[in-house]
């Protein structure tokens, strides 16, 4: 609990110091927010086709810790504050068993929690993000700790602690109806652990020859034309990697009898720098793709989402095409990660070189039938034509969520959660996997 300790006085401490110099600073105090969470979370994740006997599954559960303060800004024309999210997450089964060979395990660990030197999970391990923040009109500058949600690049909160990345940030509402943000990152910090590490994408991650990139580079706008339509352009370049332009489109339709959603997306994305050589390929600036490609990021990708809802219904379908030799590229340390794809689904993201996916989904909620807080879905995957070694290779994935947050009574608040995901095909492990969420949030002040 050394690391627990460490991070609740660091968090002290920056709370104690910024207070004391803002003591005068009425909008930094008054506007200031504070947050207290708890999060409970079993995973479990069972490969079924994996080389060898006997694989073991992951198989992890843990409890979480966070406080997230968000101070407002100082006064004047350029206002300053602070936020600081300090995390600490305990292990309450992590799998594995330090005494047996890794060949003898029947749980594998390292879903939740970083591994000790003997490939057995921490007890536990905790972080603290702090960010400074600017103001000027209607502009803001933020340094530090960012959880992005772009098109070109999103944390992923998929485990018991989110991943964070780390650069700069402005975001600007100067003009009515259009956001404009730019920015850099240089390192993440991955679900699993406490350090950073540098940028980099699937096929250069790993390895004697993996490499990577401390220069992600991004912008964009978001323009609402109208109350029913946004317009989305954003650009990401991962320096030696690869450039990205982002063109998106989201309408809402409200019918005499319910409503439409359309959605829809493309991506085109070429290499930079090393990846575009074959000297910087041999160094490993490589991404993933064909079966026989050279390496180079090379990768179009279109889709469209259509969702028509009615009184607590939502019915989904979407297609979603890869062209190109390589597969999507995006910011993958091999942990996990989110994508802005229409199959962003709960195991597999369905991008590989050549892919075409159908997706299909129905979800309800429960607050149209007098059930607040309820709700569930069902979402369908379908991919093939994969362009891998032996050619059209295929994969489906079914996800099934149960959602419910108690409206009433002492747990009022406490959100419960069930997601479960099968994932079948030639061109991957096959994997049934199941979440299991029990949280809850405290607004201190």
């Amino acid at each position: 609990m050394n690391k627990s300790i460490l991070t609740l006085a660091v968090t002290a401490a920056i709370l104690g110091q910024t207070l004391s110099q803002q003591a005068s600073a009425a909008g930094f105090i008054e506007d200031s927010k504070a947050t207290f969470s708890l999060k409970n979370f079993y995973f479990n994740q069972d490969s079924r086709n994996e080389d060898g006997a006997g694989t073991p599954r992951s198989d992890e559960w843990g409890q979480a810790f966070f406080l997230d303060f968000k101070s407002g800004f100082t006064e004047g024309p350029v206002g300053f504050g602070l936020d600081v999210l300090a995390m600490h997450a305990i292990r309450l089964d992590g799998g594995g068993d330090a005494d047996k060979a890794a060949s003898q395990l029947d749980r594998r660990p390292g879903a939740l929690f970083p591994l000790e030197s003997n490939g057995k999970a921490k007890r536990d391990f905790g972080r603290v993000g702090v960010t400074g923040k600017m103001r000027f009109s209607k502009t803001e500058a933020r340094l530090g700790t960012l959880m992005p949600k772009m098109p070109v690049l999103t944390y992923n909160d998929g485990r018991l602690l989110p991943q964070m990345f780390h650069g700069a940030q402005v975001t600007s509402n100067e003009i009515k109806d259009l956001t404009l943000t730019a920015g850099k990152i240089e390192h993440s910090t991955e679900r699993n652990s406490s350090d950073s590490y540098g940028l980099s994408i699937a096929g250069a991650n790993s390895g004697s020859r993996a490499q990577f990139s401390n220069e992600f580079y991004y912008g964009g706008a978001d323009y609402k034309p109208t109350k029913d339509l946004l317009l989305q352009y954003y650009y990401g370049n991962l320096r030696d990697f690869y450039k990205q332009h982002f063109f998106g489109l989201v309408h809402d339709w409200k019918l005499p009898v319910g409503a439409l959603k359309s959605d829809l997306r493309y991506f085109y994305s070429d290499s930079d720098g090393k990846n575009e050589s074959s000297s910087g390929r041999a160094e490993g600036y490589r991404s993933s793709g064909a079966n026989g490609s050279s390496g180079e990021v090379d990768n179009n990708l279109w889709s469209a989402m259509f969702t028509y809802s009615l009184a607590g219904h939502a019915l989904s379908a979407g297609y979603q095409k890869v062209t190109g030799n390589s597969d999507f590229p995006h910011i993958n340390l091999g942990t996990g990660r989110t994508l802005h794809l229409i199959t962003n689904a709960q195991v597999g993201k369905f991008a590989s070189a050549g892919e075409n996916t159908w997706v299909a989904g129905y979800a309800y909620d429960f607050a149209a039938i007098g059930v607040p807080g309820l709700k569930t879905s069902l979402t369908y995957f379908s991919g093939d034509d994969i362009d891998a070694a032996g050619s059209d290779n295929k994969e489906w994935e079914r996800n099934f969520r149960v959602d419910y947050t108690v409206q009433e009574g002492m747990l009022k608040g406490v959100g419960l959660s069930w997601r479960n995901a099968a994932l079948r095909g030639n061109d991957t492990r096959d994997q049934d996997e199941n979440r299991l969420i029990v949280s809850y949030s405290l607004p201190l002040f």
